[in-house]
């Protein structure tokens, strides 16, 4: 069943996706299917198995959202670094390719926006799948600084990144 989510995302891509942005020029491709293969990856680590756990979405108590920040931290519970590091690390890339995916002026503002509403989805959703995953605002945090990490490495990788993409697109 787990290999028939991963086929029907790719039949998604080529079905939805690759002609229209390859229209768009092979710099558009490049940057689009990076973030759609980055987002695939997001959601296989964070939700999956979400097709196989539908049926049993209601079969389960949905414990609220932990909103004490860093409770974990302050109570010394589970391998709280390893999680930080891996939240901050997985939103890394979202921060670095939105701008490059919405091609306009993109602030810190809009990417840490961004990154909070894909985490918050995220979380929101974590709960539903089985009684095992848990919702953290914690994870909210971590994710969102990851994001700003993301966007301040492509701010100093900007000229590099335009003249590989311009390259890419023949300019």
């Amino acid at each position: 069943m787990k290999v028939l989510v991963d086929f029907v995302v790719l039949i998604i891509y080529f079905w939805k996706f690759y002609k229209k942005w390859e229209e768009k020029g092979r710099d558009v491709l490049l940057v689009n299917t990076l973030m759609y293969i980055y987002l695939s990856f997001v959601l296989f680590f964070t939700l999956m198995p979400i097709i196989t756990s539908l049926p049993f979405i209601f079969n389960h108590p949905y414990d609220s959202m932990n909103l004490v920040p860093f409770i974990d931290v302050l109570n010394g519970r589970g391998d709280f670094v390893r999680q930080v590091g891996l939240n901050v690390i997985m939103t890394i890339p979202f921060g670095f390719l939105m701008p490059l995916v919405k091609k306009e002026n993109v602030k810190l503002l809009k990417v840490a926006f961004y990154t909070f509403l894909l985490s918050l989805g995220i979380e929101l959703l974590q709960p539903l799948i089985n009684g095992v995953r848990s919702a953290d605002i914690t994870d909210l945090i971590t994710n969102v600084i990851g994001g700003s990490i993301g966007y301040f490495m492509y701010l100093i990788f900007k000229p590099l990144t335009t003249k590989i993409l311009n390259y890419i697109s023949g300019r």
